[in-house]
């Protein structure tokens, strides 16, 4: 826990920007946006509203998240739903 807070304190926002979410491959998105229209397709009872896809970088495998914070494995990122939606459109 040290060394996470240590490392927060050594990071620094250049001139005080917003930060930004890292772009994603735009390959990723469409696979992101595959895995979750196949759910929407064979499971259309699931309850709950997804917040995104969490997959990985270079097989694209991966799963749809129903939570706000999720937890990532170190090869994986978080497409979110708006921008696969968004991309999708």
């Amino acid at each position: 826990m040290h060394a996470l807070r240590q490392g927060q304190a050594n990071f620094t926002n250049p001139k005080n920007q917003p930060l930004q979410p890292p772009l994603v491959d735009p390959a990723v998105i469409r696979a992101a946006g595959k895995i979750y229209y196949t759910l929407c397709e064979v499971h259309p009872e699931v309850a709950g509203q997804p917040t995104g896809v969490a997959i990985n970088r270079t097989n694209h495998r991966g799963k749809v998240i129903f939570t706000n914070h999720p937890v990532l494995l170190p090869e994986e990122c978080f497409v979110p739903l708006s921008q696969i939606e968004s991309y999708m459109y």
